[in-house]
């Protein structure tokens, strides 16, 4: 089944979390940088998600800088009254990006959801006026519905517990630290529960770079992509495990890249191309 498409010319770096910046790391950040305009780069950052607010805003406004952002604030938001302010909606259209950082989606969702904020953040987003980053929370927050947490063994609906998002990504479900964390199980509910979108668990130092209808996979680790369009079968009953046969599963690394509303992978082949690969 094809997702209609509301994308746009969005530009999206959905980040697993834990993403390495130091020596041996992958640039993800510095990708999101260079996508900001580099030194021409107005950056805000914005941890509403985190119980330390302080501490993550003074940890990427240090850390862009470092990799070359030329301008980079702050925007503290932690009521919905600071969200409402006419003054954030003109401090976003200055920028170029905007940054989420990690902690709690669900608070950024009852914070920013309906607000002035959301509504111009939508609107940036949609035009490709800015570039959007998120990391852990701030990545789970980009989908439409919103996986909040969920740890009971087996596939059930008691395996994952869920939430609407702010749908800056439609058509996904996201779950970050994926692999580490080992949350094939809930993804696995998610997309049972929800079998029209797409589930995509995005591994630690990893990212995905979504542009318009396609996404790219960064990093070190995978994306797993979890379809439930051709599945032949979903039961979910009200206690108990699920039934889902025939879905398809896709693990990408960096160097693939996906097309969201035909749900095909394809490989980046050097100096080949782009091929697609067989279903």
């Amino acid at each position: 089944m094809a997702i209609v498409d509301h994308r746009g010319h969005s530009r999206l770096l959905v980040i697993g979390g834990a993403e390495r910046y130091g020596p041996g790391g992958t640039g993800i950040l510095r990708r999101f940088v260079d996508l900001a305009g580099g030194r021409a780069a107005h950056i805000i950052v914005i941890a509403t998600a985190s119980a330390e607010p302080a501490v993550l805003e003074a940890e990427y406004a240090a850390l862009f800088t470092r990799l070359g952002a030329g301008r980079v604030r702050a925007l503290r938001l932690e009521n919905r009254g600071q969200a409402n302010e006419p003054a954030v909606v003109e401090a976003l259209a200055a920028a170029t990006a905007v940054f989420f950082t990690g902690g709690d989606q669900l608070r950024i969702t009852a914070v920013l959801g309906g607000t002035l904020t959301d509504s111009a953040l939508q609107r940036l987003v949609q035009t490709g006026t800015i570039v959007l980053g998120g990391t852990s929370a701030g990545a789970a927050m980009m989908s439409g519905t919103m996986i909040l947490g969920g740890d009971a063994p087996g596939i059930s609906r008691d395996s994952v517990r869920t939430g609407p998002g702010l749908e800056f990504l439609p058509g996904v479900l996201i779950d970050m630290h994926f692999a580490e964390r080992g949350r094939l199980n809930r993804l696995l509910s998610a997309v049972a529960l929800y079998p029209h979108e797409l589930g995509l668990g995005i591994d630690e130092d990893t990212a995905i770079l979504a542009e318009g209808d396609n996404f790219e996979v960064l990093g070190t680790g995978t994306v797993t992509v979890v379809d439930a369009g051709a599945a032949a079968d979903i039961r979910v009953p009200a206690a108990g495990p699920i039934a889902l046969t025939g879905a398809r599963v896709h693990v990408l690394p960096a160097g693939y890249r996906f097309e969201l509303s035909g749900r095909r992978p394809s490989l980046v082949d050097g100096a080949a191309g782009e091929r697609e690969l067989a279903a």
